[in-house]
């Protein structure tokens, strides 16, 4: 058997609340999702002003991070490189830069998605999320 670690209670509130601030400190309207490293939904923050389809398209990316082992983007660059059959892949559909794991002693663990503004902002507002648990 291997022991993993797993994300609590209490770091998904850490995450959403480091990237809430974030987001508050740029005046960015977002929605916030983190999952496990199954992609499983743990929790998710829609801010005033984030338009509605974001609650769909943040947990869309954090799950494509955590299943895929990697940040959102790089399927995003390489459908925008020609790639075009990942467009196709099953059971993955935030194709999008705003999703980033979380990986902990080289594991990931789970993975935040952001939607709302910028590609580049939104994985940034994932990333000091993700500051707030010191890995």
């Amino acid at each position: 058997m291997i022991t993993k670690q797993a994300l609590t209670a209490d770091d998904v509130k850490k995450i959403l609340a480091a990237a809430e601030d974030h987001a508050l400190k740029n005046q960015w309207p977002v929605t916030i999702a983190v999952v496990d490293d199954g992609g499983h939904l743990l929790g998710l923050l829609r801010l005033d002003g984030a338009a509605p389809v974001s609650a769909h398209i943040a947990p869309a990316k954090a799950q494509t991070a955590a299943m895929g082992r990697r940040e959102s983007r790089v399927y995003e660059e390489s459908i925008n490189n020609g790639r075009y059959a990942f467009l196709s892949v099953p059971g993955i559909q935030g194709l999008l830069e705003g999703g980033v794991p979380i990986v902990a002693d080289g594991q990931v663990v789970g993975a935040v998605g952001v939607s709302g503004v910028k590609a580049s902002e939104d994985a940034e507002t994932a990333r000091a999320g993700i500051a707030a648990l010191g890995l």
